[in-house]
């Protein structure tokens, strides 16, 4: 069992910036949605909460030291299947009690719900959890203004893509696989460079990135959305990105369009089981619903099936953009 984890304060600091190394030691601190996360050796006891998190645990090599995983959004990373289908998984997110039975030392979240006061799938504040002796990290695009809240005043300026590989690196730190932190961060840099060289020119079509629902309205992603910025880094332009009080906000049909997208991705959710094929019948809703048929995305046959996994902003955003970068511009990609 990993030894407790340390207030940070505890631990001395070396700048600005709020990440320490302790000279002759073990003890490594980061900063995270405000909070200083310290630990005296790598966790032995981690639980994943949500894809992003899950997925991001794998990439780093810590598959081994999984206690629990929860909430897939769809199928897992191919390169990941065989790992995730090792550890224990839930459908559902734990309740305090059951988290707490996992004995973990460290609580990674994909989203920022599972420590949120107002959720009903809350397992508690992460200040809560600090007595205990268990770390908590949420991937830092999603930070919200205080500990117990979730997307409330979420900083647009975190929700970028080099958030991602500051929580790569800084987890890595942490977990005691620095080396593998930055082989992902490399190669996640790699592909989008080679996606930003292929688009350059080319125009930015709009995109909606649209959930129908069945009272008739429509669940949309807003700029505050990571997808957002995989858009953008896929040569296109996210139509509602002005919109920004949350990540996901109801308009009515008349909404999308005056908006008039170019291209529409569906978000479909939620199963452990689900791959783009089960996006088809959203993708169904949209193009056949005879009050969008004016739509530029219905008349021209760009609505696309796509799933909420990849909105996150996590490993799997390099892979998104370049589903989205294929859709928006077939043929520009290098081989």
């Amino acid at each position: 069992m990993a030894l407790p984890l340390l207030i940070a304060s505890c631990a001395p600091s070396l700048g600005a910036a709020g990440n320490t190394e302790a000279t002759g030691s073990t003890t490594y601190t980061r900063s995270n949605c405000g909070i200083d996360v310290t630990v005296t050796e790598p966790p032995h006891r981690i639980y994943a909460a949500y894809q992003p998190a899950i997925e991001v645990a794998h990439a780093l090599g810590v598959s081994d030291r999984l206690v629990g995983t929860a909430y897939l959004d769809s199928e897992v990373l191919p390169e990941h299947s065989s790992a995730q289908g090792a550890v224990p998984y839930a459908e559902a997110l734990p309740s305090r009690d059951e988290l707490l039975a996992a004995q973990p030392d460290f609580i990674l979240s994909g989203f920022n719900g599972v420590f949120s006061e107002s959720s009903s799938s809350s397992v508690g504040t992460r200040a809560s959890l600090a007595p205990l002796g268990i770390s908590t990290w949420i991937l830092s695009p999603l930070c919200p203004s205080a500990d117990g809240l979730a997307d409330e005043a979420i900083d647009p300026a975190t929700v970028t893509f080099d958030s991602i590989y500051a929580d790569l690196r800084d987890l890595g730190a942490l977990w005691g696989t620095p080396e593998q932190a930055d082989a992902v961060v490399s190669d996640m840099q790699d592909r989008l460079a080679s996606i930003a060289a292929s688009v350059e020119d080319a125009a930015r079509p709009t995109v909606a990135v649209v959930s129908p629902r069945a009272d008739g309205t429509l669940g949309i992603a807003s700029g505050t959305d990571f997808v957002t910025r995989i858009i953008e880094a896929a040569g296109g332009t996210n139509v509602f990105a002005d919109l920004s009080s949350k990540r996901n906000i109801t308009i009515g049909e008349e909404e999308l369009l005056a908006r008039d997208p170019d291209v529409i991705l569906t978000s479909t959710c939620c199963d452990a089981s689900y791959t783009e094929q089960d996006a088809l019948p959203d993708v169904a809703r949209l193009r056949d619903n005879p009050a969008l048929a004016t739509l530029t995305a219905v008349r021209e046959d760009q609505v696309h099936p796509f799933l909420f996994a990849d909105r996150a902003a996590s490993v799997r955003a390099a892979s998104a953009t370049e589903k989205v970068a294929a859709i928006l511009h077939p043929g520009l990609l290098e081989e």
